[in-house]
């Protein structure tokens, strides 16, 4: 498993806290987290958003993308130019994960990716 699918499933369980781990740490509570919970670890690891959620993170998290302070709306954070308002009871990552499927947002989700890099 590569570390970016590491850190997408770690982020399920620790949130914004592996932003600031290692990539050993990262693998070692991954590692832990797969011998305590091994059917919530594969299904995880199978799921296909997780990796494109953690993607709209870590653009939120590195400034590319702002959430707004309701969690509401996400726009561009150098223009303002709004991207999608999430719906009503919905996580927001997942529906920015969502956005990005759609003919829309995969060039939002490239150019993101790009930048990330």
């Amino acid at each position: 498993m590569d570390i970016d699918q590491a850190e997408a499933i770690m982020r399920t369980e620790l949130g914004n806290k592996v932003s600031k781990m290692t990539s050993k740490e990262i693998k070692r509570d991954l590692l832990l987290f797969a011998r305590n919970s091994p059917s919530l670890f594969l299904e995880l690891a199978n799921d296909e958003n997780i990796s494109i959620r953690n993607v709209g993170i870590r653009a939120v998290e590195a400034g590319l993308i702002s959430l707004s302070e309701d969690q509401r709306t996400f726009k561009w954070a150098s223009t303002g130019k709004k991207l999608i308002t999430v719906p009503f009871e919905e996580n927001p990552y997942s529906a920015l994960a969502a956005f990005f499927k759609t003919d829309d947002g995969i060039d939002v989700y490239k150019s993101v990716e790009k930048k990330l890099k």
